[in-house]
């Protein structure tokens, strides 16, 4: 499966959020490989805001610019409520701003050994605070 050391996530629920429906399916396949429940996904912004309003979620795997609309509005939301993000973006690092630039992130396109290691650093800061 993967090369880096993960602990158990099974049954960690991870929101997903990605406009392009392979990619989507790709990164759901890889976090269900690592024993993930998939919350979503969600492809537009009103869908993606309201799973990160309402529903349990442990993390969330988000696209930056989702249908040409930016997804700040839905970090924000799982900010508030104290959820590990990782962001994937064909830009890397220089793709977030804000309060986000020191968010993990991942750089389209990208395996599961590079999802690993971001996800894993999202959980332990968050574990920290």
């Amino acid at each position: 499966m993967t090369m880096i050391e993960t602990k158990d996530w099974n049954g960690l629920r991870v929101l997903v959020v990605e406009d392009e429906a392979m990619v989507s399916m790709l990164v759901e396949d890889m976090l269900l490989d690592l024993g993930c429940e998939i919350v979503g996904p969600a492809a537009r912004i009103p869908a993606a805001l309201d799973l990160a309003s309402s529903a349990e979620i442990d993390a969330a795997v988000l696209d930056v610019n989702v249908a040409g609309q930016a997804i700040w509005p839905v970090a924000d939301a799982l900010s508030a409520r104290g959820v590990p993000i990782v962001f994937t973006t064909g830009y890397g690092e220089s793709g977030l701003q804000g309060a986000y630039v020191s968010h993990d992130v991942v750089q389209k396109p990208f395996q599961i050994d590079d999802l690993v290691r971001a996800l894993s650093a999202s959980l332990e800061k968050s574990a920290a605070r």
